[in-house]
């Protein structure tokens, strides 16, 4: 794959969290769907021929499957809004699976001794 950036459109951010089962997506057609899967499966060499016919497609499976934070930040571009912590409300991140920041996450002992 290249390394410039690719834009991942809000519809396709919303058609990947459909195809992996997260909240905030709607089922893409029929072919898009198909594609999407076969995105999500094909091994590197197979995912990089595709990403060159469909960037925004492949970069949004990519980030689903392997940024710890993709899924978050594919319901942050589907729904337009940026990424926040579900307990202090901060956009920093990384971010857990339970939505949490970091800090967040894992906080510091009262009596400050980590």
């Amino acid at each position: 794959m290249s390394t410039t950036s690719t834009t991942i459109p809000a519809e396709t951010a919303r058609h990947v969290l459909w195809v992996f089962g997260r909240e905030g997506g709607y089922r893409p057609g029929s072919f898009t769907q198909r594609l999407l899967e076969l995105l999500a499966h094909a091994d590197a060499a197979n995912a990089a021929k595709l990403a060159q016919i469909f960037p925004a497609e492949a970069a949004a499976v990519q980030l689903a499957q392997y940024d710890e934070c993709g899924i978050f930040k594919l319901s942050a571009i589907a729904t337009g809004q940026p990424i926040r912590c579900s307990r202090c409300q901060d956009e920093d991140g990384p971010f857990t699976e339970s939505g949490l920041c970091e800090p967040c996450a894992r906080p510091m002992p009262l009596d400050g001794v980590a």
